[in-house]
């Protein structure tokens, strides 16, 4: 490195070109691109402080700082841009010759940044929903240019609970992933409680008690949501024929099934769950005619268990045989 104390002290510029190659037109881009981005720190900073002063509601504070910080970093590249390529006429045919280019270099970073565009067009999803994507649940805490995060729900706990970590996921699998949205459209879930009662209980009446309780516990759900179907249907095509609780019946190896289904807030599954089972644990206490099934083993004698039209008959040693090897055949 030449060292040139007159030099340095008559013509730094010169010097610093002389010393590391720069120009000294490339220095004062270079001094004035440090200028723009100091700048343009200064400016959000002081829009952030603006708005957390002025805005309480943490969504809409979220939203304005990354549209603000948005816009000052748009500014600040433009005049990047101006003071780097000037020289250029047609900025668009800049922006082919480099776009070309980066598309092979950063094939990756250019999906994701494609997907953010893609998020913030379309809306799949928006900051506050609860989404699964591909094998990732959670519910969406932040968007960025290549990647947004959820706080994950599920894995090793149960029922949608938060497990506390934050995931990041690159925009870009928005293209390649199937995405479930628990929060936008309907804005309701459907949940079913199956319960399993024994072949020798009154059934019917479990399932009046059963429908009672969802009744009760979920009816008042079906109002509110009629009203996001009627406005989700306007965008979508989603109908339904009935939102009230229904008590299904079906039945099993090891006795009667009957499954509520209801509809419920998507962030409370677990709780209307354990609202339902609490409320069914305290009205089968109370019926002396229903049981709980569980996989168990009984001996069923037909002879003496069985319905009338339908016992088998006993033979001479007590063994039960086949009715119709001893059917009475009429005299002639």
């Amino acid at each position: 490195m030449p060292t040139n104390p007159m030099l340095l002290m008559a013509n730094p510029s010169q010097w610093l070109a002389s010393a590391t190659g720069v120009p000294p037109v490339s220095q004062l881009k270079l001094l004035l691109t440090l200028g723009i981005v100091v700048a343009v720190w200064v400016v959000q900073q002081l829009v952030t402080a603006i708005l957390v002063r002025q805005i309480k509601d943490v969504k809409t504070l979220y939203h304005s700082k990354k549209f603000a910080g948005y816009v000052t970093a748009g500014v600040g590249l433009i005049f990047m841009l101006r003071l780097w390529f000037e020289g250029v006429g047609d900025l668009a045919t800049f922006f082919g010759l480099l776009s070309a280019g980066l598309a092979i270099a950063f094939k990756d970073p250019l999906t994701n940044l494609a997907g953010w565009a893609f998020i913030l067009w379309r809306r799949p999803f928006m900051v506050g929903d609860r989404i699964q994507l591909a094998n990732h649940r959670g519910d969406v805490i932040d968007q960025r240019l290549f990647a947004f995060s959820l706080m994950e729900i599920g894995e090793w706990v149960d029922a949608d609970h938060s497990t506390g970590r934050v995931v990041s996921i690159p925009n870009g699998k928005i293209f390649t992933e199937s995405l479930a949205n628990y929060s936008s459209g309907f804005s309701y879930i459907w949940i079913e409680v199956p319960v399993l009662i024994t072949f020798e209980s009154d059934w019917q009446q479990a399932k009046t008690i059963l429908k009672d309780v969802a009744d009760e516990k979920a009816l008042h759900l079906s109002k509110a949501a009629e009203k996001r179907l009627r406005e989700a249907s306007r965008k979508m095509m989603i109908f339904y024929s009935k939102l009230t609780p229904v008590v299904y019946t079906s039945v099993k190896d090891s006795g009667v099934m009957l499954t509520i289904r209801c509809l419920c807030e998507p962030r409370q599954r677990r709780g209307m769950e354990q609202t339902l089972w609490e409320a069914i644990l305290l009205k089968f206490a109370d019926a002396d005619n229903i049981d709980f099934a569980y996989p168990s083993q009984r001996v069923f004698f037909n002879p003496m268990e069985g319905k009338p039209e339908a016992r088998a008959e006993l033979g001479l040693q007590g063994d039960a045989l086949p009715a119709a090897s001893h059917s009475k055949v009429p005299s002639p």
